[in-house]
């Protein structure tokens, strides 16, 4: 495997009023291609603050983020926004579709700044993700008029129609049913496995966590344990 995401002594640091509260502690971590990995942890133990770091969401205090060899801090914050449109794509539990917006045009959406891209193939490419992730036929659909595991879906397409390297999930079976939630695990393994996109969760689902071929256990803001299976 080729490396991913290469962290290097990572430290995050917020202010809250007089106080520094240490979000992350020299947190050294790679992400390899095509990896399926889960980051557990109790809640406060940096989970959200590692994925806002790896998505380019937020900048580290001190340390290096290097991704798929380009050092993120030396980009500004255009190009780290840039950046973050190009190469990553997101799954948050809260789906966070837009409901004016059709299924169709939701999963086109990331597409439309592409100029490289024209009108018909950006229709063709969301179509063909639409139909993977099991929701042919509901195209022209509102988010309204979808289950919550159906607007995950949709959210799955619209994370992967960029073709991104790497998809952060943000406990993306969290709103949802024993089975919808074993359904969406399994879309996320079978692309993982044909398209070795590398997927990243934060999560407490011990659902997710039986799927993850590696698991890294966040305590205090520092690597509890790292685990590969």
């Amino acid at each position: 495997m080729s490396t991913c995401v290469e962290m290097k002594n990572i430290t995050k640091v917020y202010k809250k009023g007089a106080l520094d509260v240490v979000a992350l502690k020299n947190v050294t971590l790679t992400i390899e291609k095509g990896e399926f990995v889960s980051i557990m942890g109790p809640s406060g133990s940096g989970k959200t603050t590692l994925l806002n770091l790896i998505g380019c969401l937020d900048t580290p205090t001190s340390g290096e983020i290097i991704y798929n060899g380009t050092p993120l801090h030396n980009l500004d914050e255009n190009e780290l926004s840039d950046y973050r449109k190009e190469n990553i794509g997101f799954i948050f539990q809260s789906y966070n579709l837009i409901p004016v917006l059709s299924v169709l045009e939701n999963v086109e959406l990331p597409l439309v700044a592409d100029k490289s891209l024209s009108p018909s193939e950006r229709t063709k490419r969301a179509r063909e993700l639409i139909e993977r992730v099991g929701l042919g036929g509901m195209e022209n659909r509102y988010p309204r008029e979808l289950s919550g595991g159906q607007e995950q879906r949709v959210a799955i397409a619209r994370a992967l129609v960029k073709r991104p390297l790497l998809v952060l999930a943000d406990e993306p079976t969290a709103n949802l049913d024993s089975a919808t939630a074993e359904e969406i695990i399994e879309i996320m393994r079978q692309m993982n496995e044909h398209e070795k996109t590398t997927f990243l969760f934060s999560t407490h689902d011990p659902r997710v966590e039986k799927h993850a071929r590696r698991i890294i256990i966040l305590k205090d803001g520092q690597i509890a344990s790292d685990e590969r299976r």
